[in-house]
């Protein structure tokens, strides 16, 4: 793995003696902490697009070798993953998870670029990141897509997980969610108790409409062998934010497109319609064919989407 320390990267993407040279992956230091950094499309020359995977806790493996090749054929793009996640170090405190530590290490990220402005791509957790980022750094961001973006804290967020699960669950397993409700239990309760009881295929039946495409997935998941801590869900969890995101979403003037598949059973149509009725420069594309993931349900149009967007201003 590569190391840029010293080099100014938006300078280099200037120049063609370096082009080649920094395609690849490079280990970052981002507030002490060893980010795991990749770039592709270097001689595209082109805003860097800054892909934010999801989770929290994830990685990006998958997207890598899916939508990630085919948007780096036009687009200069920016891979980094979140402290203590996939091939990034973990902080030494497992409380170090929080939002503003993931804005500080993005302002880090984007300083060793050089920088003056980026665009930003976040799936599922990802899209809620970009959305905090942009919050944070409204003057820095350019144009921000939003693939099957998250409000993880909020209640209606819980509702769609569990009665996503109860849609697609065997009979036994309704029966038990259903015991969760005639229970009486809180909802925050209910919701950790329902991904307790699910299993692998079953979360594969939530996240996907293609099974085909599940298994693939999965496959890719395995081979990476990694693994998603926790931590970083457990320390958002319990150290929100003062004003938590929906209440400051219509603050944000980005040209935002979001993108979200209509059989969503994880985050769901409601919470893009939500995001983009708050939005003021927004455009809602929903995908007929997919469910939470349709980088992956229906690649080329994702791509083509993405691709428009960014190139139609």
């Amino acid at each position: 793995m590569k190391s840029l320390a010293g080099y100014n990267l938006q300078f280099l993407i200037r120049s063609k003696v370096f082009m080649n040279f920094l395609n690849g992956e490079f280990t970052v230091n981002l507030n002490g902490i060893d980010h795991w950094v990749k770039v592709e499309g270097i001689e595209n020359r082109t805003i860097p697009l800054i892909i934010i995977h999801g989770g929290p806790g994830g990685n990006h493996y998958v997207f890598e070798r899916t939508a990630g090749p085919l948007l780096s054929q036009t687009r200069t793009i920016i891979y980094y993953e979140q402290r203590g996640c996939g091939r990034s170090k973990k902080p030494e405190s497992d409380e170090d998870y929080t939002i503003n530590h993931l804005i500080s290490d993005f302002k880090e990220l984007k300083r060793w670029l050089g920088a003056e402005k980026v665009d930003l791509l976040g799936y599922s957790f990802g899209g809620e990141l970009a959305l905090e980022i942009s919050s944070a750094l409204p003057e820095e961001i350019n144009q921000i897509i939003l693939s099957a973006p998250s409000l993880m804290n909020t209640d209606i967020q819980k509702m769609i997980q569990i009665t996503g699960f109860m849609s697609i669950a065997p009979p036994s397993l309704y029966k038990e969610i259903s015991m969760l409700h005639q229970e009486g239990m809180v909802l925050g309760d209910i919701y950790n108790n329902v991904w307790e009881l699910v299993d692998p295929e079953t979360v594969d039946s939530l996240l996907f409409e293609n099974k085909k495409v599940a298994g693939r997935n999965r496959e890719l998941w395995e081979e990476s062998n990694m693994m998603n801590t926790g931590l970083m869900m457990n320390a958002l969890t319990n150290n929100p934010l003062e004003v938590p995101l929906l209440f400051r979403l219509e603050e944000l003037k980005n040209q935002t497109i979001i993108i979200t598949g209509v059989f969503d059973r994880n985050t769901g149509i409601p919470i893009s319609k939500i995001i983009h009725k708050k939005l003021r420069n927004s455009s809602l594309v929903l995908f007929d064919k997919s469910a939470h993931f349709p980088d992956l349900e229906e690649t080329g149009k994702f791509v083509e989407v993405i691709q428009n967007f960014l190139e139609a201003k």
